[in-house]
């Protein structure tokens, strides 16, 4: 038997007045999902322990297997271990995003975020502008790594796990009381946007009318994590499909493989058929009994506040991972469980996470049942099917 968890980052929601009263699920046309729900199990899950904050760090560990209560130390730290950062036990890590701040304003305070990913920004953009910062910046203390798109990370030398807000929790907000209580790592924020306004990639930027990258901003610090292994935990060899540093990290961490796909780039025009074809090798090809295949682009769409977007990415996700998964492990011969579901909801009226329980989706080739129902958050929770710890979801797979 093979096992395949499609992760639709973000992809539940709320009922939306501009589609009807509908969540972007429920209103986008996905064949594929609504074919495997009728032959197969929908139910509801909860991914975020209670007290926990709602993040794509916790509630993919959780999907993982991985109880956040126990594994969890932070979501840099995850994303170091994907840069290759070896870190000291004494070492705090945190992620540094480049952001769009508003520029009117005369005072760093008195700026309002308005993009946590500057316009989903290429890598190679956002290496130079982060070389510029690590040249004004960066001591023996701070040092800086880069990463994927608007995702960097800050190695803080002896540092404090220290409370920070992350930048899409509030979009459109004045920024003065969600900076850093701690002084150095404020100064360094402001003295970022010193840097950066006026660099010139952000001219050209501004000239092409996207989102200038213009400050970093410092969250989710965190220690070195300690993961079991995956193939010890589950008896299963596991492989990772993602372009997001957080979980590649996580597989890291857990021993799996992370396979590398060109064009893979978190936004809503990744390589989708890139991904399905990379986990259809694995588990037919290369020896591997599990793959875990990462969408971003729902969530993301659901940070940026676009219905039209993220319906998009779902239908994407439905007719550009899901059915070619299915067709290609079939055409293999491959019996196969197939798990889809995202890991928390990205609501659009809200533009972050919350920790909402979330429709799941399991398929089974040998077992093949007949329903009426769809895939989508209503009918799941219709369905009567509950799994109250998200961490308990991957033994539900693989029993």
């Amino acid at each position: 038997m093979k096992y395949v968890i499609v992760l639709g980052d973000g992809m539940a929601d709320r009922p939306i007045e501009e589609l009807g009263g509908m969540t972007p699920l429920e209103y986008a046309q996905t064949p594929q999902m609504d074919a495997l729900a009728q032959a197969g199990e929908i139910g509801m899950v909860h991914t975020i322990p209670d007290g926990m904050s709602p993040g794509s760090d916790t509630a993919n560990l959780s999907v993982l297997g991985y109880d956040p209560k126990v594994y969890y130390s932070g979501r840099s730290p995850l994303e170091a271990l994907s840069i290759g950062v070896d870190m000291k036990p004494t070492d705090v890590s945190l992620r540094c995003n480049i952001v769009t701040l508003s520029e009117e304003e005369d005072k760093y305070e008195d700026k309002k975020i308005l993009d946590h990913s500057s316009g989903e920004i290429s890598t190679e953009e956002a290496a130079i502008l982060l070389e510029a910062v690590k040249k004004g910046l960066e001591t023996e203390i701070y040092k800086f790594y880069v990463g994927t798109s608007y995702r960097h990370l800050l190695i803080w030398d002896e540092g404090q796990v220290v409370d920070l807000t992350p930048p899409h929790d509030v979009l459109g907000q004045t920024i003065g009381q969600y900076l850093p209580g701690d002084a150095m790592l404020r100064g360094m924020m402001k003295k970022s946007y010193e840097i950066l306004a006026n660099h010139p990639i952000n001219v050209e930027r501004k000239k092409k009318g996207l989102n200038p990258a213009n400050s970093c901003w410092f969250w989710g610090a965190g220690t070195r994590p300690a993961l079991s292994s995956f193939e010890e935990k589950t008896g299963l060899k596991g492989a990772m499909v993602s372009a997001v540093d957080l979980l590649k990290g996580i597989a890291v961490g857990a021993s799996m493989r992370n396979l590398t796909v060109e064009g893979a780039n978190g936004g809503l025009n990744t390589n989708y058929e890139g991904k399905a074809q990379a986990a259809i090798d694995a588990l037919t090809k290369e020896g591997c009994d599990f793959v875990y295949v990462h969408l971003e682009a729902p969530d993301e769409m659901g940070h940026q506040g676009s219905v039209e977007k993220k319906v998009q990415a779902i239908e994407n996700l439905d007719a550009r991972v899901i059915a070619p998964i299915k067709e290609g492990l079939a055409q293999a011969g491959e019996e196969f469980r197939m798990l889809v579901m995202p890991d928390h909801p990205t609501p659009i009226c809200l533009r972050t996470h919350t920790g909402d329980s979330v429709p799941y989706l399991l398929y089974d080739s040998t077992d093949i049942q007949n329903h009426a129902w769809k895939y989508n958050e209503k009918e799941a929770e219709q369905s009567g099917h509950s799994i109250a710890r998200g961490c308990e979801m991957i033994d539900y797979l693989i029993k």
